[in-house]
C-alpha cells in the first residue's frame, strides 16, 4: 500500500504530527521543548516563534513529530501539565494562513483587494438600506394598526351614544 503525505500552507507537512504548544513561560528554549517533548517519540523539529520587537518568545511554540501516533500520545500526555511552573496547553497546530496569497502581502498591489473591499461595502449598504426599509414599512403597520383601532373605538362609542339617545 502507498502512503500520501498531506501537504499543507504552515508549520510542517502534516496538520496532525504538528502541535501548538501554548503557556511557556518566557526562560523556556527550544531545547527545554524538546528534552520536554522527546519521551513521546521521535521529533522532527522544534520552533519558538520569537517576537521581533523585543526579541523574546511570545508564550508559545511548535513540536513536529515523525509520527501521527507519537503526536497524539504527547497531546495525551501534555495537555495541562505544568512546565517550569506553568500549564501548557498542548493541541494540534493550525496551518498558517498567509495573508495575500501564497506569496504574501510583498508580492501583491496594494489595491489587490480593491474589488473585494468595494463589493463588502455595497453589501453592507444594502443591508443598511433593507434595514431601513423594514424598519419604516413596519412603522407604517403599526401607525395603520393604531389608526384601525382608533376609528374601531369611535365606531362604538358612537354606536354606543345612538343606542342611548334611542
Amino acid at each position: 500500500m502507498e502512503s500520501t503525505t498531506v501537504v499543507v500552507q504552515g508549520k510542517g507537512t502534516n496538520p496532525k504530527t504538528t502541535l501548538y504548544v501554548g503557556g511557556l513561560e518566557e526562560t523556556v528554549t527550544d531545547a527545554v521543548l524538546h528534552a520536554a517533548f522527546i519521551p513521546f517519540g521521535d521529533i522532527k523539529d522544534v520552533s519558538i516563534p520569537l517576537d521581533h520587537a523585543s526579541g523574546k518568545h511570545r508564550g508559545f511554540g511548535f513540536v513536529e513529530y515523525e509520527d501521527k501516533e507519537d503526536s497524539e500520545t504527547a497531546i495525551d500526555n501534555m495537555n495541562d501539565s505544568e512546565l517550569f511552573g506553568r500549564v501548557l496547553k498542548v493541541n494540534y497546530a493550525q496551518p498558517a494562513k498567509i495573508k495575500g496569497g501564497e506569496k504574501g502581502w510583498s508580492h501583491q498591489a496594494v489595491w489587490a483587494d480593491a474589488d473585494r473591499y468595494l463589493e463588502e461595502l455595497e453589501a453592507d449598504q444594502e443591508l443598511t438600506e433593507y434595514e431601513k426599509q423594514q424598519k419604516a414599512k413596519a412603522a407604517a403597520e403599526l401607525e395603520a394598526d393604531q389608526e384601525l383601532t382608533e376609528y374601531k373605538k369611535q365606531q362604538q362609542a358612537k354606536a354606543a351614544a345612538e343606542e342611548t339617545a334611542g
